[in-house]
């Protein structure tokens, strides 16, 4: 039954317009999410725009009051803390390939178990942002646009650059 609810999702539900147009569109997605997927808890503050790619709706968890643009990508098991900021076409990934034997291609080398990513409250990741398995963003920090996240971020400070590292501490 949940894999008929996420393709209603991907062939009607994604695709509504941006809630710029019509904040009907951002209410009725936020209520399929929520209620529908049981994904998150209906908060009108909310926005989840729309292109936003859910792998698996039963291990992704949102907070209250969080801001979801369009053309995410979320894949796995990940939790998005209360008044989180995700800016469109950033992709938030909890699984890798295996590579290590060079004689196969990768592609037949499978995949390393899901690792949980974490956004605590009041996190900004920019624009194009990508966040790797495994990664906990601590409280209040910002992700700089076109950043890669390899490493934990420290709470209440702002990283930048690919690989992502400290630019400074918020006050």
């Amino acid at each position: 039954m949940q894999k008929l609810k996420l393709i209603l999702y991907y062939l009607i539900i994604q695709k509504l317009p941006h809630s710029r147009l019509f904040s009907g569109f951002n209410t009725f997605r936020l209520w399929y999410v929520s209620k529908v997927l049981k994904v998150i808890s209906y908060d009108k503050n909310s926005k989840f725009e729309h292109g936003v790619y859910i792998s698996d709706a039963r291990n992704l968890k949102i907070g209250k009051y969080v801001r979801i643009n369009e053309n995410v990508f979320l894949q796995g098991k990940i939790t998005i803390g209360d008044y989180a900021l995700i800016a469109p076409n950033v992709a938030i990934y909890t699984q890798e390939h295996v590579h290590q034997d060079v004689s196969l291609p990768v592609v037949k080398q499978g995949a390393l178990t899901h690792k949980e990513v974490v956004l605590k409250d009041n996190v900004w990741l920019g624009r194009n942002v990508v966040v790797l398995p495994g990664i906990t963003i601590g409280e209040g920090a910002i992700v700089g646009a076109n950043s890669v996240v390899t490493k934990d971020v420290v709470p209440f400070t702002i990283v930048g650059g690919v690989p992502a590292k400290l630019i400074r501490e918020r006050k």
